[in-house]
């Protein structure tokens, strides 16, 4: 049975337990600039927060450990912030590669000013600490073509035309890096109605897929705004230690009560 730890409380606090590097991947959305109130704790969250946080993940992370961080941006006063932008940059600075910057793309969108074309993704920044040290990258995607031992005509540097062996495709090729994953309502983001009490719960196929793509059985997983427990419900499921940290007391029953219902 793989290992759960539950922590209440402020996750620069009890980030200070975590020994460095003991933590394989971190999966977690922290608050988007001021999108949601979070039962008021949106108050305690500002640069300086998301700045130290970065910093001490980059301490806990394994070397060749991977963090993916899901966030987005707010528009004020007619402009988006660029703080998933400065989010990025910051992690450079505390020693992390930027390794892929991907896209959650969604089903849906909320509506934005009628100017503006509609926004339905997030960024998922994958950041490393030195060079992955695992990558089980999914391969799901059709090819659309498939040479199997079929001939094909290369031009020469001379003009000419030599016939060449083409090597075989796979039938299925490695994904994209934009992920186009279901979102809202019971049935797509997850089937416990419960859940939904947070505001911000994401879909259990993005945390499964990150989880599979940078982990293996046995590692550690954290998750340091925890949130309604999505990542520590799939990492408990797919055979992974997983450390979970939640500020607000509400969505913390929720994911105790989640990821516990989830550990047979």
């Amino acid at each position: 049975m793989p290992k759960i730890e539950l922590m209440h409380g402020d996750c620069l606090e009890k980030m200070k337990d975590i020994p460095n590097g003991s933590i394989d991947l971190t999966i977690t959305s922290p608050p988007y600039d001021n999108l949601r109130t979070y039962n008021g704790n949106i108050e305690q969250w500002g640069e300086h927060v998301w700045k130290a946080v970065i910093q001490d993940l980059f301490r806990v992370t394994k070397q060749g450990g991977i963090v993916v961080w899901v966030v987005g941006d707010a528009t004020i006063k007619g402009s988006e912030t660029g703080t998933s932008f400065k989010q990025a940059l910051w992690a450079k600075e505390c020693g992390f590669n930027l390794h892929d910057t991907m896209i959650y793309q969604k089903n849906g969108c909320s509506l934005p000013n009628p100017n503006r074309y509609l926004q339905n993704f997030e960024y998922m920044f994958v950041f490393s600490k030195g060079s992955p040290k695992t990558h089980n990258l999914i391969a799901d995607r059709e090819n659309r073509f498939e040479r199997w031992g079929k001939t094909k005509k290369v031009r020469e540097k001379d003009g000419s035309f030599t016939v060449r062996q083409t090597k075989p495709f796979n039938k299925f090729g490695r994904r994209f890096n934009v992920w186009k994953i279901a979102s809202g309502g019971q049935g797509n983001q997850t089937v416990d109605d419960f859940s939904f009490a947070h505001p911000a719960t994401f879909p259990e196929k993005l945390a499964h897929d990150h989880i599979i793509s940078w982990s293996n059985e046995g590692d550690t997983v954290l998750d340091p705004f925890m949130g309604s427990g999505t990542t520590g419900k799939m990492a408990k499921k797919i055979n992974r230690n997983f450390m979970g940290i939640e500020l607000d007391s509400e969505y913390f029953k929720i994911a105790e009560k989640r990821i516990n219902e989830n550990l047979l």
